[in-house]
């Protein structure tokens, strides 16, 4: 069992919650504090002391993820002393173990017996971590309910008390601007502005990178995409139905180019350059945090595997990829967490929850396009290393209107001064004996250390007009003025293959590939069948959309 010195906000904040829980009927208590200002702890030290009062008996945390089921069961181990099981669906009987419990927010349904049974048969704390995925009428939410409402006491943790969709949470009103309403006297928040001010977080900085896409159609005729401008159809084109859609300017910006071979990634698309861009941001982050990451959350596995190739390829380092088709995906980023490698690419999976304080460049390309999911992420890059911590975060995302406003809320959130970035670091860190060197050192000033320094993996262009050579994040030639193209081409080909639209249906491609491949063995299993009404519906369902139909039957058995 171990001492903690709590930051002022969670002495203030478990006192707050001890007052709640004491007056009558007072059963759930809210903690909206900002991603890495340190709910985890708040709450487990808020736990041991009603523990030690002898207020409750059992203690179990709901999650979002597994690796962050296992962050709990260490966190609590440690500063109360007390085992706490991890469960599955898997687990039978678990409500006889006689110790505090862990789960995720996806096992609530098949384990819901057995949190009733403990929720009444002892004096019972349920730690809800994330609680906006608990929506009501959802499966989740319905569990949640089920589960969990004859509990004596829950406290109720979020980072982001958002819902994108406007649905109420379980104990909780959605409100204005989809936020979650709980009495003043019930309730404890941390914004993202004051936890920075504080410095629990990290100030950061979005960078919105260009981007015009040129879509070259088939009569040799072509429009502009850009992320702050409304697309203009012209010609016969336009009355192609749903065309606008599929040549949308964040749909653009999520697509992989290749060279001809079609295997090799175009060092020269709009994800090439977000990377250069991003690691730009990743070197001068290291020279005040010498370890400092950076995270990509791409769309899907096959744009991941094609960013990760690309920065093998234009830096010679092989980042650490984990997606839901990776083994051992937990265990790869716990190898990334506890090292000083660059590089994490991942689809979703590092989203919210999971602590790596060393994070601090974020690529912006994930399928969703929520303000629940933007201040997730975001949350990945804000962590406080520690106290002597002077680093910044950023956040390299396309020039999207939807994504702008969301970083102007964020930014309204900071005070001015944390705002501005300044002139960049003047001095860097010794990684092994943290002395201050100048930019330019090659070797630690310290005698007694003797580190020597990489020169690090910097990309500039070079200004067509003048050949000078320019940072990577440049919109003009520092020497001439010139302005930089950032125009990508791309054709109505490639732009209608990667995310199918068809008969209405909007059709990503990993699902659209995964129908074609299974196409022709789909309508011979239906036609040998013999019947019609199979094969009439047959002849109305396009072949990208059989996996969704596969999908809608097994979700609907399954249940």
């Amino acid at each position: 069992m171990s001492s903690i010195k709590l930051r002022p906000w969670q002495a203030e904040a478990i006192n707050k919650c001890k007052n709640w829980f004491l007056a009558e009927n007072n059963k759930r208590f809210l903690i909206n504090a900002a991603p890495g200002s340190g709910k985890t702890i708040c709450a487990t030290v808020m736990a041991k002391e009603l523990i030690e009062k002898n207020a409750i008996e059992r203690v179990i945390v709901i999650a979002p993820t597994k690796e962050v089921v296992k962050q709990w069961a260490d966190e609590f181990k440690f500063i109360t002393g007390r085992h706490m099981t991890k469960i599955t669906g898997s687990n039978q009987g678990f409500e006889d173990y006689g110790v505090d419990l862990c789960a995720t927010w996806q096992s609530i349904q098949g384990l819901l017996g057995g949190f009733q049974t403990i929720c009444k048969k002892f004096k019972t704390l349920v730690i809800c971590d994330e609680h906006h995925h608990a929506a009501v009428e959802a499966v989740w939410g319905e569990g949640a309910y089920g589960a969990f409402n004859e509990a004596k006491y829950s406290i109720i943790l979020t980072g982001t008390p958002i819902r994108s969709d406007g649905k109420d949470t379980v104990w909780f009103e959605t409100g204005k601007n989809n936020r979650v309403e709980h009495p003043e006297g019930g309730s404890f928040t941390l914004t993202y502005g004051e936890a920075v001010d504080l410095e629990y977080c990290r100030p950061i900085t979005f960078h919105r990178h260009e981007g015009h896409f040129k879509v070259d159609f088939m009569d040799g005729t072509s429009v502009d995409v850009s992320g702050t401008k409304k697309t203009k159809i012209k010609g016969n084109f336009k009355r192609i139905k749903a065309l606008d859609k599929a040549i949308e300017f964040y749909r653009l910006a999520r697509i992989p180019k290749y060279l001809d071979d079609n295997i090799t990634p175009d060092l020269n698309s709009y994800q090439a350059s977000m990377i250069d861009a991003a690691n730009e941001k990743l070197e001068k982050a290291r020279k005040r945090l010498p370890s400092a990451g950076g995270l990509i959350i791409a769309p899907n596995i096959e744009t991941a595997e094609y960013m990760s190739k690309i920065i093998e390829m234009k830096y010679n380092e092989k980042p650490i990829l984990v997606h839901s088709e990776k083994p051992n995906a937990s265990n790869l980023i716990q190898i990334y967490k506890n090292s000083d490698r660059k590089w994490l690419v991942s689809v979703a999976m590092v989203s919210e929850g999971v602590d790596i304080k060393r994070l601090r460049v974020l690529v912006y390309l994930p399928p969703a396009e929520t303000e629940l999911f933007f201040r997730q992420a975001m949350g990945r890059v804000v962590r406080s290393y520690g106290p002597k911590d002077d680093s910044r975060a950023y956040v390299v995302m396309p020039t999207h209107l939807i994504f702008e406003e969301y970083a102007r809320r964020v930014e309204r959130e900071m005070s001015p001064s944390k705002r501005e970035e300044g002139t960049g670091p003047k001095t860097k860190l010794c990684p092994s004996c943290q002395t201050e060197n100048s930019l330019n050192a090659k070797v630690c000033c310290n005698e007694a250390c003797g580190h020597e320094f990489s020169d690090g993996n910097i990309s500039y262009k070079k200004c067509e007009a003048c050949d000078h050579l320019n940072p990577i994040s440049a919109s003009e030639c520092e020497h001439c003025g010139e302005r930089f193209d950032s125009h990508f081409v791309i054709s109505l080909d490639n732009a209608l293959r990667h995310g199918v639209i068809v008969r209405g249906m909007d059709i990503d491609e990993s699902e659209a590939s995964k129908s074609e491949i299974n196409a022709d063995s789909f309508r011979e299993a239906i036609l040998l069948s013999g019947d019609e009404v199979l094969i009439k519906m047959l002849r109305l369902l396009p072949d990208e959309s059989h996996s969704r139909l596969s999908k809608i039957t097994n979700e609907i058995y399954r249940n």
